[in-house]
């Protein structure tokens, strides 16, 4: 009884510290305020702040006042994650010639793509805690390449500047030993170069080309932007499409449904040969299926449908606790809902951090999925055992 009693006392206490948090946060705001980018007014920057212009559904679970306390409210409640899990790291080759291409799986939304003669890194994060001063969610996985085995990196893409895509002390190591191009969202340049590290900022629907044949092209996904309290959406979020002679790579970056039109607009640059499209992060309630900013396994397939069926990875599960679900959720409803939608399980399916694979060839896709198939499932409550 007294142990229970001190229980909701610490809770309690833990929970007038963050009342107490987010009142100074509210008062203080306009002296942490940052300026990221300037520019003319478009469909999605009003001069000050950038914007899905598909609108948002709902409010973006962020780390406001309500969300912390629902989250350490319900901490006992929520489905056990492991405090670490077994990694083999990779050792990638030096390099990957022609059309052949080799992906490795680093860890939440970190790829290591290989091929045309190019190293190619997205949203690389080696810290163990993905915060500011060392506070946040820490990884239960170590990364699936040790940056010693790291080939040298020809070019990296950055989608936003959340902390578990926008890792500073990753960006700069790896810029000090490898000189990469580094592409990302208008205003992230200006973040990453507060390391000395320089990079490109540019706007959906601008490109920068590589070599003949093989552009970097900043496409539109549906997110929001901070690295503090106060400068919310000051930067842009973005997907990225690497254009490539045997088949364009599609980096979703992390990102919601929105209205649903990104992954075609995506698509129509070009035939889509693989794609990293993130499946986690999406429960922030019991039951809950997607957020606005996070899509979850159902909005995965249809994101996979409109690039054309490529062969595809989920990411953005598996390293570091954001959300609801359970451990491996992400991955194991997506395999359910693509069985019962009868199409696609070879073709979009997990692989583990650290393990290497081969891409095949673009090839004939597979049918869609039956909707009515996954809607019937779970109507009769196959995907209610994923917590």
């Amino acid at each position: 009884m007294r142990i229970a009693t001190m229980a909701k006392a610490l809770v309690g206490l833990l929970l007038w510290i963050v009342v107490a948090l987010c009142l100074f946060l509210t008062l203080v705001p306009p002296f942490l305020d940052r300026i990221y980018y300037r520019g003319a007014d478009t469909a999605h920057f009003d001069g000050a702040h950038f914007a899905n212009p598909d609108g948002d559904s709902a409010p973006v679970p962020a780390m406001g006042f309500a969300f912390l306390a629902n989250r350490l409210a319900n901490a006992t409640r929520q489905p056990p994650w492991p405090a670490s899990v077994p990694v083999t790291a990779a050792r990638p080759p030096v390099r990957v010639d022609g059309q052949a291409m080799k992906v490795t799986w680093i860890g939440h939304a970190s790829l290591l793509i290989q091929t045309q003669g190019l190293n190619i890194l997205t949203d690389p994060v080696w810290s163990d805690v993905a915060g500011p001063f060392g506070m946040g969610p820490k990884r239960v996985a170590v990364p699936g390449v040790r940056l010693v085995d790291l080939p040298r990196i020809d070019l990296i893409v950055v989608s936003h500047n959340h902390y578990d895509h926008l890792d500073l002390a990753t960006l700069k190591t790896i810029w000090q030993r490898d000189r990469p191009v580094i592409i990302t969202g208008l205003g992230n340049d200006s973040v990453i170069g507060q390391v000395g590290v320089p990079a490109r900022g540019l706007d959906w629907g601008q490109r920068l080309a590589l070599r003949p044949g093989i552009d970097v092209v900043v496409t539109r996904n549906h997110h929001w932007s901070s690295r503090w309290f106060a400068d919310r959406n000051r930067a842009l979020w973005s997907s990225f499409v690497v254009t490539l002679p045997g088949g364009n790579l599609f980096f979703a970056g992390d990102t919601g449904w929105g209205d649903g039109k990104w992954p075609a607009e995506a698509a129509a640059l070009g035939p889509v040969r693989f794609a990293a499209i993130p499946v986690g992060a999406f429960r922030f309630a019991p039951g809950q299926m997607a957020a606005d900013a996070h899509i979850g396994p159902r909005d995965a397939i249809r994101v996979w449908g409109a690039l054309g069926r490529p062969w595809a990875l989920p990411i953005h599960w598996g390293t570091f606790r954001l959300s609801w679900e359970a451990y491996r959720t992400p991955p194991d409803l997506l395999a359910a809902m693509l069985r019962c939608g009868g199409s696609g399980a070879d073709r979009f399916v997990d692989h583990a951090i650290g393990r290497s694979f081969d891409v095949p060839a673009i090839g004939t896709p597979p049918p869609a999925p039956s909707d009515q198939g996954i809607a019937t499932c779970r109507a009769a409550g196959r995907f209610d055992r994923f917590r």
